[in-house]
């Protein structure tokens, strides 16, 4: 018997043992072959973003409530969710628009101070780091206070160059204030979407890419190096269409070896932009660094939608999966916008309602089973079947399969001299795990 298959039809999780199949018994239909010899890229994890709105609307639960709902989401027998990202600074789900520096001109940073975030941020993210310590935290600015950009405001306008040494400056204070504050952030992008200013409806800045090269090499990670923090750079931070920037950058020697790798978007381009720039620089790793639903009527149940999104992105070489907003209200609050965005989980208003989401279903189908330090190893693809298979460090085999058709399908899986068949329910995702 194999132990552990996992179905799920919207949050309903249901574990079953599937028999083998002797050797000499022919299965009818598609198989997948899985090869454990044939390895990937190594998993950091799953996980979703502390944004400032997500962080105050688990703030407005009750303690019990709140370290029930943190268990679940974070706690290794649980969801397990690994790799969150927290804002430096606003994004465009805060509920104000901030830096930790507000005052013009300040470039020896006298006025620094991460006292806004002191107040639901951190406390929520110490929360989850007594559940799961063991977290990796990155961090990523949508804008440097409005004073270094161009229009001096938050919202919008491009990073000017006489201020790269102060940003750097404040990215070092930021990480030493945080890690004062007991949260360590372990990653960091220069800048989200890096190519966007969002029409200046919301904290978001124009980086031109010699800009971004210039700032890494030549005043970001010097200052890491001296201040001996230990935080892996990563650039770009934005859709798939624009891997060739990331590409370009990375052709720079001196700079690649001062970057761990590439965060990705999923909003413009293919996943396989990804594969296009490991082909170019394969001893750099990527990273899937956004993507949230939305609100409306498919909210609870595109689980199959996310099911195949996030395997698309583990096909084509990300190390991990990182959602948006943790957790919103039920109308996709706070945020500046209004902006439609949905949290990984609802709370709702009172604070006592929670609603799962289909990308928290098919999120779960990972992050439960595929854990840290897994690799990915090679799975043939079915048509209209998207799937993809892990080797756990402990040696256990994971298959995650998503069935987005309105017919069942039943599929043979052939792994190392073992084989066995399983039937996916229509719209469901299945995990597949044994020894």
């Amino acid at each position: 018997m194999v132990k552990g298959a996992i179905t799920a039809i919207g949050n309903r999780f249901q574990r079953t043992d599937l028999p083998l199949i002797s050797p000499e018994l022919v299965l009818t239909g598609d198989w997948i072959t899985v090869e454990p010899d044939m390895a990937q890229q190594s998993i950091l994890g799953f996980g979703a973003s502390f944004t400032d709105a997500a962080c105050y609307v688990l703030s407005r639960m009750d303690q019990v409530s709140r370290s029930r709902l943190l268990h679940e989401l974070f706690h290794p027998t649980q969801a397990s969710l690994q790799v969150c990202r927290l804002c430096i600074g606003a994004s465009d789900y805060a509920r104000t628009a901030y830096s930790y520096d507000d005052v013009e001109d300040d470039v020896e940073l006298s006025h620094f101070s991460i006292d806004y975030d002191r107040a639901y941020i951190i406390p929520v993210v110490r929360e989850a780091l007594q559940v799961n310590p063991d977290l990796f935290l990155f961090s990523s600015p949508w804008s440097p206070p409005g004073w270094m950009k161009t229009g001096g405001s938050m919202l919008g306008g491009w990073m000017r160059q006489q201020y790269l040494s102060v940003y750097a400056d404040y990215m070092v204070r930021y990480l030493q204030a945080y890690r004062e504050a007991g949260v360590p952030i372990r990653g960091i992008t220069v800048q989200n979407e890096t190519e966007t200013d969002q029409l200046g409806q919301m904290p978001a800045c124009y980086w031109h890419p010699e800009h971004e090269a210039e700032f890494v090499l030549h005043h970001l990670a010097p200052r890491l190096e001296a201040n001996g923090l230990d935080v892996l750079v990563w650039i770009l931070d934005h859709n798939y269409v624009m891997w060739k920037r990331a590409k370009w950058m990375l052709d720079h020697a001196p700079l690649a070896r001062v970057v761990d790798g590439v965060g990705f978007h999923a909003y413009q381009g293919k996943p396989e932009m990804m594969s296009m720039l490991h082909d170019a620089h394969p001893h750099h790793h990527v990273y899937w660094t956004e993507g949230g639903p939305d609100l409306g009527q498919d909210y609870l149940h595109n689980w199959c939608h996310w099911g195949k999104t996030f395997t698309d992105a583990l096909r084509n070489w990300s190390r991990s999966i990182t959602a948006w907003n943790l957790a919103l209200d039920e109308r996709g609050e706070p945020n500046i916008g209004p902006f439609p965005c949905a949290g990984l989980v609802t709370v709702e208003e009172d604070g006592k309602g929670v609603l799962y989401s289909g990308q928290y279903a098919a999120l779960r189908h990972f992050s439960s089973y595929v854990k840290p330090h897994a690799v990915r190893v090679l799975s043939t693809e079915v048509d209209g079947l998207s799937n993809v298979a892990f080797i756990n460090p402990d040696g256990q085999k994971v298959v995650v399969l998503t069935n987005p058709k309105s017919a069942s399908r039943r599929i043979g899986i052939a792994c190392a001299g073992q084989r066995f068949a399983v039937q996916l329910e229509p719209n469901s995702m299945m995990t597949v795990a044994w020894d």
